[in-house]
């Protein structure tokens, strides 16, 4: 007991140094210089594709999702019910959905947004040519999955094609077969992988026709330039179906990957929105200037400061278990972590520790999650004694993750729990768009632990889980558990929740139970911050981390 005390006071002072330590923001404030119906925004990444087929990642998909008109919206939380965007209305009957689409939908160049745009965009997509990352999204539509691993030299692609359950019925309805009675579906729809792209731009542009130059949306703004890893400035559509309803004129996207000139920018009045901030020793300075912000609220408390929005996402490590094999190691490095000390002293604004991998906000979360084991605060104890099993440990290790202040603070933070254990980790940061190459899948060999997040396109359970199948594009773990597969692809033909959740449950619990797996170790549950001036109005992100500039005005 004693021995733990010493050794908890010293991490303590740690975590403390960690935090306090790299604080550069400034305090000083010259009011905002913004101009009426002119957002400006800092946000954290360049965007790696504004192509919707290819698109991964939240930082593309919230442009995404302003530029172009997605099939259904979300309405607010925590409900999340399917509403109308570019599907005017919809019919569910077995496993065949038919979309009618609002023919008041029209690309920026006057065209209209037709059936066939959806039947071209989503082939395209999971063509085999494409290497989609989100061509698993249309496995639930009948024959997708078998022509996304169509090999030409072994099979008639075009004949597989054919078969694929999409098909456009006259202008205006889209009718889909499902592989089975999928209650999430209408929801799934709301994720930007269904967003169309234009077949002509396509055609004459190559995979240059994200240029601000060449690219023809079909939403409430259009994008009006995009200076690389500089800047993304958008500007309202005047043809979109509810111009009349958008108070903003301008949004102009500054690309500030560093916390701390991104805060020192909001400070200064040079943006409206700091989206992603803010280093963690200044969420309390932030809190108190919001007379007191707190989880879950709509609307910053004194309309001038820190906002705090809930979010459907987990923050995780990821193993390469190639390189990090026996799983009582594994076992071991998720439990020397201080997930409670590290959502204290680092990230400061209302995540919960991860208990498992799905989120326990989720419907049925915290059934799925009973059986997992991830601890709240470290066990080191328990870490020591997996550690004694393992035959021939990995002593030395890489760690990586992208360039964050915030990800560099709990990447050192977790280096100092497992110092504890005997592992001796290096760490490495990379540029994001860089980093999503490295780690595959599969990943680069030097990879031994590496860090991601997943935010839930749709509310629902199994869009978490079907990241860990064998063949998931976005399994970075060269992790495969055959049984797992079967669980998650059983749960894709029961419509019964209940059912459902048992069966989640079952793979929830050999991804991160006590006898399961572990090819991640989940750390906290997501919360998304923001700073706002108090002269924007109606800025919020949903939990499945899309925000609607359509309901924002400026002051």
């Amino acid at each position: 007991m004693r021995k733990r005390s010493i050794m908890w006071a010293g991490l303590v002072g740690l975590l403390a140094v960690i935090v306090v330590g790299t604080s550069v923001a400034a305090t000083g404030k010259s009011g905002r210089t913004s101009k009426a119906g002119v957002l400006r925004m800092a946000i954290g990444a360049e965007p790696p594709s504004l192509d919707a087929g290819l698109a991964t990642d939240t930082t593309s998909s919230s442009i995404l999702f302003n530029i172009m008109d997605p099939l259904i919206r979300l309405g607010p939380a925590p409900a999340l019910k399917p509403e109308p965007g570019a599907a005017s209305s919809w019919t569910v009957k077995g496993n065949i959905v038919t979309l009618n689409l609002n023919p008041k939908v029209r690309w920026q160049n006057g065209a209209p947004t037709v059936a066939s745009d959806y039947v071209y965009s989503w082939l395209r997509t999971i063509s085999p040519q494409l290497g989609a990352d989100y061509a698993y999204q249309f496995f639930g539509i009948k024959g997708a999955e078998a022509y996304n691993s169509c090999d030409p030299a072994k099979a008639d692609c075009n004949a597989l094609r054919a078969k694929v359950g999409i098909k456009a019925v006259g202008k205006y309805k889209l009718v889909v077969t499902l592989t089975s009675p999928q209650p999430w579906f209408i929801q799934q729809l709301s994720h930007t992988s269904f967003i169309p792209v234009y077949k002509p731009i396509v055609d004459k542009f190559g995979n240059k026709f994200t240029d601000a130059a060449n690219f023809i949306g079909n939403g409430p703004f259009k994008l009006a330039s995009w200076k690389h890893d500089a800047s993304v400035t958008l500007v309202k559509n005047p043809k979109w179906r509810l111009a009349n309803t958008v108070k903003l004129n301008r949004v102009e996207m500054s690309i500030i990957v560093d916390g701390a000139t991104a805060e020192n920018a909001y400070d200064a009045g040079n943006v409206d929105i700091d989206y992603n901030c803010c280093i963690s020793s200044d969420i309390p300075k932030y809190k108190k200037e919001a007379g007191g912000a707190r989880v879950g609220s709509l609307v910053n408390t004194a309309g001038k400061a820190l906002q705090i929005d809930p979010q459907l996402g987990t923050y995780y490590y990821g193993f390469n278990v190639k390189n990090i094999s026996d799983v009582n190691q594994r076992r071991a490095m998720a439990f020397a972590i201080d997930r409670q000390a590290i959502i204290k002293y680092i990230t400061q604004a209302g995540q919960v520790p991860a208990k498992g991998f799905t989120p326990g906000s989720i419907a049925g979360g915290p059934t799925i999650d009973k059986n997992s084991f991830m601890p709240p605060i470290h066990q080191t104890a328990k870490a020591k004694a997996f550690m004694a099993k393992v035959a021939h440990p990995k002593t030395s290790i890489h760690l990586y993750f992208n360039n964050s202040p915030a990800h560099s603070k709990i990447a050192t933070a977790i280096q100092a729990f497992w110092k504890q254990i005997g592992i001796n980790s290096t760490i490495k940061s990379m540029e994001w768009k860089q980093y999503l190459q490295f780690l595959g899948p599969p990943p680069n060999a030097d990879v031994d632990v590496y860090r991601l997040g997943w935010i839930y396109d749709f509310p629902d359970a199994y869009n978490g889980l079907v990241l860990w199948t064998c063949d998931s594009g976005n399994n970075n773990t060269n992790w495969c558990n055959k049984k797992f597969d079967s669980l998650v692809n059983q749960a894709t033909r029961t419509p019964d929740f209940d059912k459902r959740v048992a069966l989640y449950q079952q793979a929830e619990s050999i991804l991160t139970g006590p006898n399961g797996d572990l090819p991640i170790m989940p750390i906290y549950w997501y919360t998304q911050t923001q700073l706002i001036h108090k002269g924007v109005k109606g800025f919020y992100t949903q939990p499945t981390s899309q925000y609607d500039l359509t309901k924002v005005t400026v002051s």
